[in-house]
């Protein structure tokens, strides 16, 4: 991991991509949030403020970042899933899905979907000797232009089970684009027995759902935290798997997961766990489409 040391110096990106250093990104903000290099100080700033207003914001970057790594273990290995299409799928770090799935099956295919150019040139380069995955910069709200793309024709055979996810991106797109057909409209696109994969900021408590919404739309481009009962409306119609829809960190929980604590984090000594219930928290599962 890395500190504010090790992570603060000035990226210009990688070459060939035009980066406006002065607009924040929520994948770069992540990126920072997990501990990585690859943002800029407008992202930096961003973070820390969030932070310092909402201390467990820090903990949704990390929380995710295990329940991704479960999930996709998960479908890999107990279900069969050969097939991956991970939208909003940010900045590549240790442990991504096409490294999980293919662990457990060399051929697994992954097709990244994100809106972000440093993504898709970080991305590519990864993955430039990698001819099962592909990296495509795309809206994730515009399903239909994702599943017509050659480089996902190529790689996703839409008769095999699919897995489609959505982690803790959701909350990224306003109302406008109707986040909830957005999903829908990609899972028609798969066969029965393929997977959906989401997770996304929630809150029972309007005042802080509204503080937090308020602090990201001013920042960068963002949706709204909602509330569970609108998140569980997404999986309609889906068979959902064991435990249902929960706190990430409910979701088949793995001790040998490696632990966070406050020398991984680049935000110094804000904690690592929140005192009190949790205000927000990231709601997620996994559903069969039957």
């Amino acid at each position: 991991m890395h500190t504010p040391e090790t992570s603060s110096s000035q990226h210009s990106g990688p070459p060939g991509t035009a980066v406006d250093h002065s607009v924040p990104s929520v994948a770069r903000i992540y990126d920072y949030a997990i501990g990585g290099k690859d943002n800029f100080k407008v992202d930096r700033d961003v973070a820390q403020a969030l932070v310092a207003e909402v201390p467990e914001a820090l903990l949704f970057a990390r929380e995710n970042r295990s329940f991704l790594r479960r999930a996709v273990r998960f479908l890999a290995a107990e279900c069969g899933v050969r097939q991956f299409i991970d939208n909003g799928s940010g900045l590549p770090t240790a442990d991504n899905v096409h490294q999980i799935a293919q662990r457990c099956e060399a051929g697994a295919r992954v097709v990244y979907i994100d809106n972000d150019p440093v993504v898709l040139a970080y991305g590519r380069a990864l993955l430039a000797d990698d001819g099962n995955t592909a990296v495509l910069q795309a809206d994730m709200t515009a399903p239909d232009k994702i599943i017509a793309d050659a480089r996902t024709r190529q790689l996703i055979d839409f008769t095999e089970q699919t897995a489609v996810l959505y982690v803790s991106v959701l909350h990224c797109v306003p109302d406008e684009a109707a986040p909830r057909d957005v999903v829908a409209r990609m899972l028609d696109a798969v066969p029965s027995g393929s997977y959906l994969v989401l997770s996304h900021i929630v809150s029972d408590d309007r005042e802080a759902a509204e503080r937090f919404t308020k602090f990201m739309t001013s920042s960068t481009a963002w949706g709204r935290v909602r509330s569970p009962q609108e998140v569980a409306e997404i999986f309609d119609g889906l068979e959902l798997l064991e435990p249902g829809l929960v706190d990430v960190v409910d979701w088949r929980p793995d001790s040998s997961e490696p632990v966070w604590s406050v020398t991984d984090s680049p935000f110094g000594e804000f904690p690592a766990d929140p005192e009190g219930p949790k205000k927000l928290w990231e709601l997620g599962g996994i559903a069969r489409k039957p």
